[in-house]
């Protein structure tokens, strides 16, 4: 059983960061695969970050590559997306995920092999242009 909270998100001007959360609790070889990804309004659920916890492996899409990063913060159970120059097209419900996956298979596209149970609980990012 993984449980998955999230916070951080908001609203920003285009050019400004924000940085989400996900804290992941329950069995840590259930969730040792954590990927970020987002779903704009009427358009497809797209991965745009992945990290692999036990070797720190990450992965960016390239729409977000050079602008977004992943960690994680082993103390604290909780991996982190910093989001900077923020894009009108950034706007999105972002979640997070943590799953049981490969380390080949962690991928911000592997999103799609992810059943809803590991998902959080969403967060809106809203980026004025």
């Amino acid at each position: 059983q993984v449980q998955v909270v999230q916070s951080g998100g908001g609203s920003v001007q285009a050019g400004g960061s924000l940085r989400l959360s996900c804290a992941a609790s329950g069995d840590p070889s259930m969730r040792v695969c954590v990927i970020w990804f987002r779903q704009p309004p009427g358009k497809r659920r797209e991965g745009v970050a992945s990290i692999y916890i036990r070797s720190g492996v990450t992965d960016y899409a390239d729409s977000v590559k050079g602008r977004f990063t992943i960690s994680q913060d082993n103390s604290k159970d909780t991996v982190y997306l910093q989001m900077e120059s923020l894009q009108a097209e950034d706007t999105a419900m972002y979640y997070c995920a943590a799953a049981p996956l490969l380390e080949r298979l962690c991928i911000p596209s592997s999103i799609g092999a992810v059943p809803e149970n590991y998902w959080g609980q969403g967060t809106q990012v809203t980026v004025s242009s």
